[in-house]
């Protein structure tokens, strides 16, 4: 129980007269004598570190799942250990050159020890591949000078030698490639993610035209996710309309079917739309039979364009829907009825009163959809064929295939900044703040 100190008491001041007494402010404490302010800070205190422990767990797992992983990725893509490392040598004998003509002999016994080092250290290969990235052919020539430098002794012209192995090294391309990919950190993965490179004077251009592949695979994922997102919008709307004003009984019985998708794994709805979709299929059979095309004019819906639409738009229509429901279930019935009575047609009742209280529904909805369809790899991958399949796809055999994790780190972080982009452009011209999941 606490206690409060009165104020001095005359006794207490034996030589004072009362007149004199001078009262002092009260003083709250505890039941142990602890000030009650003191206290009270102590609880608060031990209040935030048990929140903080408590939210600990979810911190540590969104660091480690989500926040080491991006963090990752964006050192990769600028990442440039190889060519430091197992050319060091070259690298500081490299350094001085101007770049005219072949480098000096210096240079070129330098990378005889390099190479040399490595072939024994079986490490060359990193280099090799890493230089490969930029120039093509540069792994036959590291690999192949290699398996002749093994065992070789320091020739008294490292230049001839070398040059006899092959005579790439005799090209000062190869040179620039190193002298140019000898810092720790480089450009070039992005540069080739945008379809450029460095040409021979060290300026930054434009790859040949039929070397041009990733801008537009960026342009058709961009456009292909806001077209997907156009068509859940215009198939959910009435659906989620529906659930929102059938009675209760009807559209749980409907819900059941949105949700029904959730069910199933998304590799089998996937090939279930190739049985559907190819000429041979379910959805051609229906045409012939009914005699709306011929046998011989059978539609190719599958393996295209055509294909990765209509399967994403159904894999991510209910992620359309249940926003929509959840915003459109909290819009008053009264609210229509009373304009219908002021003389508004049914049309005009519903554009000015009920479509714009579903637009956080709308915003939430496309946000969501946008976000999944711009990161979907297994429906293109499977459905899309060459002119349906996505960047990730790209980014996938890059990691997978081709194990150039720099240029896949490039690419995707180039498809997040876009992403965040265009969340930013979202939240300056309609506001997150007005995106309701519910």
């Amino acid at each position: 129980m606490s206690t409060i100190s009165s104020g001095p008491r005359p006794a207490d001041y034996p030589n004072r007269r009362p007149e004199e007494a001078v009262a002092e402010p009260t003083v709250m404490t505890t039941a142990d004598g602890t000030p009650l302010k003191v206290s009270l800070s102590r609880k608060l205190r031990r209040s935030k570190i048990k929140a903080m422990l408590l939210v600990a767990p979810l911190f540590v797992f969104l660091v480690v799942s989500f926040v080491m992983p991006i963090f990752d990725m964006l050192s990769r893509s600028v990442d440039n250990p190889e060519v430091p490392t197992e050319l060091s040598r070259t690298v500081a004998a490299i350094e001085g050159w101007d770049g005219e003509g072949l480098p000096p002999e210096t240079v070129f016994a330098a990378a005889f020890q390099d190479i040399k080092e490595g072939a024994q250290n079986r490490s060359i290969g990193r280099v090799a591949t890493r230089l490969n990235y930029e120039e093509s052919g540069a792994r036959s020539l590291i690999m192949k000078t290699a398996r002749n430098v093994r065992n070789a002794e320091m020739p008294a012209n490292a230049k001839a030698f070398l040059i006899d192995i092959d005579e790439d090294w005799g090209d000062p391309a190869i040179w620039h490639v190193i002298q140019r990919e000898s810092d720790p950190y480089t450009l070039s993965y992005y540069l080739a993610a945008l379809d450029m490179e460095y040409n021979a004077q060290g300026e930054i251009v434009e790859k040949p035209e039929y070397m041009q592949l990733y801008v537009d695979l960026f342009i058709r994922t961009l456009w292909m996710s806001l077209l997907i997102t156009f068509l859940t919008l215009l198939l959910g709307y009435p659906v989620a309309y529906l659930l929102a004003n059938l009675p209760m009984r009807i559209s749980n019985l409907l819900m059941i079917m949105v949700l029904l998708p959730f069910w199933t794994s998304l590799l089998v709805r996937t090939t279930t739309w190739i049985a559907i979709l190819q000429s041979q299929g379910v959805l051609n059979d229906m045409m012939v039979a009914v005699g709306l095309i011929s046998d011989d004019g059978r539609l190719q819906m599958i393996h295209n364009q055509t294909g990765t639409i209509i399967a994403m738009t159904h894999i991510l229509l209910p992620f359309m829907i249940l926003p929509l429901y959840s915003v459109m279930k909290t819009i008053p019935p009264s609210y229509l009825r009373a304009a219908r009575s002021m003389g508004a047609s049914q049309l005009y009742a519903f554009r000015r009163v009920y479509f714009p209280q579903t637009l956080a529904g709308i915003g939430a909805g496309g946000i969501l959809v946008f976000i999944l369809s711009i990161g979907y790899y297994i429906t293109p991958a499977l459905v899309g064929g060459q002119s349906g399949r996505f960047i990730t796809n790209f980014i996938a055999y890059h990691m997978q295939s081709s194990l150039n994790w720099g240029l896949a780190a490039a690419i995707a972080s180039i498809l997040l900044a876009a992403v965040v982009i265009l969340y930013l452009l979202y939240n300056r011209l309609v506001g997150v703040d007005n995106m309701k999941l519910g």
